[in-house]
């Protein structure tokens, strides 16, 4: 089965930069679409950004606009998010997850789910 993997997130001050990875492995599926959603203490799964395919379409959250950047590699089934500016706000599990069709910002259509990784901004 194809399973999902998490990576690169960790401790840092407000202002700095995290690149965070998902690598898809099990499987040659390859996802139409992929996305990034978080979930903060005491909040429901937010959505994040997501990205087609080819790259050519992207998709953000207000909140993250202008300091995200989603992209992916299609040789290598993985997928990035590159955050800078981290404010405390962005405190969260962050989880990747795949589609084979969708593109857009509800989770309940996209089927595959990573475990998530701890990104954690102090003020």
């Amino acid at each position: 089965q194809l399973q999902l993997a998490e990576s690169g997130g960790g401790l840092v001050q407000a202002g700095d930069s995290l690149r965070l990875s998902c690598a898809a492995s099990g499987s040659t599926v390859s996802f139409r679409t992929m996305g990034w959603f978080r979930r903060a203490p005491g909040k429901e799964r937010e959505f994040v950004a997501c990205i087609t395919y080819s790259g050519g379409a992207t998709l953000y959250a207000d909140s993250v606009k202008g300091r995200f950047t989603i992209s992916r590699d299609n040789a290598e089934n993985t997928v990035y998010l590159q955050m800078n500016s981290l404010r405390p706000e962005d405190t969260a599990v962050y989880y990747c997850a795949g589609s084979s069709a969708v593109f857009g910002n509800r989770p309940d259509r996209y089927g595959y789910w990573g475990q998530g990784t701890q990104v954690t901004v102090s003020s």
